[in-house]
């Protein structure tokens, strides 16, 4: 798509703003166009209704008053009484009532050759009643003469409004097919901007989620080469620029303790299964401190991230210093730590362990609980109680190849001979069952 590139320099807002705008603009284009047509309707519906209705209505009037002055006139010529003179006046006066208002009305002086033949009928019936009946034919044919002029004026008002008829029908028409060709525009164009709008962001949406996959299969490198300019286009720039961040972590190994710089989880688990590999046996020393939550509520957590750190340290110059290059120090978490070592150094390496902790622990005691030995605090159920100064507990899981087929199992197993090793008051670290303590 031609429009694709410079389609994309403008934001999903303005996108959509474009789109919404055109619609908007041919909409309201329609609107103006039909309200003006229906004005123009309108003013000639009026002027029907107030002109050409009220003309061709007061000709009827006209034709029947001329008609009922007509038959006073005759029945005077008979009778002779003056009932029927006082009856033709009152029509009279109407008939010129009529024809007063219709020549006030626009085109008003299309009446004049009725008033004017009117005013020679009115001549011949006052002859008539003043006793002159010689002219009666004079007056039958001034009474035609009106009657043919009312017939004339009306035929001529018939045309004019079959004519403007003919012209609100037009007018109706050209009104309602601007109107939707007008409003389609509008619907068409809408509707192109908004079909472009969704190719544009359905094929970045594709690229994004393909680069997902990619980056999530260790691609870091993947770029979805999207184009900036709307917020996809800047997603997708800091979707690459978190991708390159995410290779930094990897390779600075992400999965490390950020307290203790020492190995986590996944790191613990790699080496497990290494191991359950390998022919030589090793041993898994699960250790977890005593009574830390105990000191961490009472000295606050700034306080137990040192004790932390101070144990990580405490277990990497232990295992350095007693066992082969091939030992392993892992951290699982809070005061959970892991060491791997050769089963013979197991011992010595737990041994060094609780040596120095049981030292470097009242470090970080207040005298006033070195002298008491304890701190006073609530349990994980909120009960007081008076909890010993901090010690470690080690459980110590020696492991041969085939004895555990996988890291999740070792772990279950060490986590069971924790818990009697953490029965023992005191630094302790029991090996398979096997107590052995300080």
């Amino acid at each position: 798509m031609k429009l694709n590139r410079p389609f994309r320099r403008f934001t999903l807002i303005q996108k959509l703003i474009a789109s919404y705008a055109a619609l908007a603009f041919f909409s309201m284009a329609a609107i103006i166009f039909s309200t003006a047509g229906l004005y123009s309707l309108n003013k000639i519906v009026q002027d029907i209704a107030h002109n050409d209705f009220t003309f061709i209505n007061s000709a009827d009037k006209l034709r029947e008053s001329l008609n009922a002055q007509e038959r006073y006139v005759a029945k005077y010529s008979i009778l002779k009484s003056p009932v029927f003179v006082d009856l033709f006046h009152h029509r009279e006066a109407e008939f010129l009532s009529i024809l007063k208002e219709m020549q006030q009305k626009p085109s008003g002086q299309r009446i004049l050759p009725i008033l004017k033949s009117y005013q020679h009928f009115q001549s011949g019936a006052n002859l008539l009643f003043q006793g002159n009946i010689n002219d009666f034919k004079g007056y039958k044919d001034a009474a035609e003469q009106v009657r043919t002029s009312i017939g004339s004026f009306y035929i001529t008002q018939q045309k004019l409004l079959n004519a403007k008829l003919r012209k609100a029908e037009q007018k109706q028409n050209l009104t309602i097919q601007w109107s939707l060709l007008i409003s389609f525009s509008g619907f068409l164009l809408a509707v192109c901007v908004m079909a472009l709008l969704i190719y544009n962001i359905s094929t970045s949406i594709k690229k994004l989620k393909s680069a997902t996959f990619r980056i999530a299969e260790g691609d870091f490198d993947y770029d979805p080469q999207l184009p900036a300019g709307d917020e996809i286009g800047e997603l997708a720039r800091d979707f690459t620029t978190m991708a390159a961040k995410l290779k930094v972590l990897e390779q600075l190994c992400l999965d490390a303790s950020p307290l203790t710089r020492l190995p986590g989880n996944i790191a613990i688990e790699r080496i497990l299964n290494k191991k359950l590999q390998e022919v030589e046996p090793f041993a898994v020393c699960y250790a977890d401190l005593d009574n830390f939550k105990a000191y961490n509520d009472r000295y606050g957590y700034i306080k137990g991230s040192e004790v932390i750190k101070m144990t990580g340290e405490i277990i990497y110059d232990a295992v350095t210093n007693n066992s082969n290059e091939d030992a392993f120090i892992g951290h699982v978490g809070g005061d959970d730590f892991v060491m791997v070592v050769p089963s013979d150094d197991a011992a010595i390496v737990c041994e060094n362990v609780i040596n120095v902790f049981d030292e470097r622990i009242r470090e970080h005691y207040s005298a006033e609980d070195l002298a008491k030995g304890a701190t006073e605090g609530k349990d994980r159920y909120g009960v007081k109680r008076i909890f010993p100064i901090m010690t470690i507990s080690i459980a110590v899981l020696t492991c041969q190849k085939g004895e555990y087929d996988s890291a999740v199992k070792i772990a279950k197993a060490a986590v069971q001979i924790k818990e009697y090793a953490k029965e023992t008051p005191g630094s302790n670290y029991l090996i398979n069952r096997r107590r052995k303590e300080r």
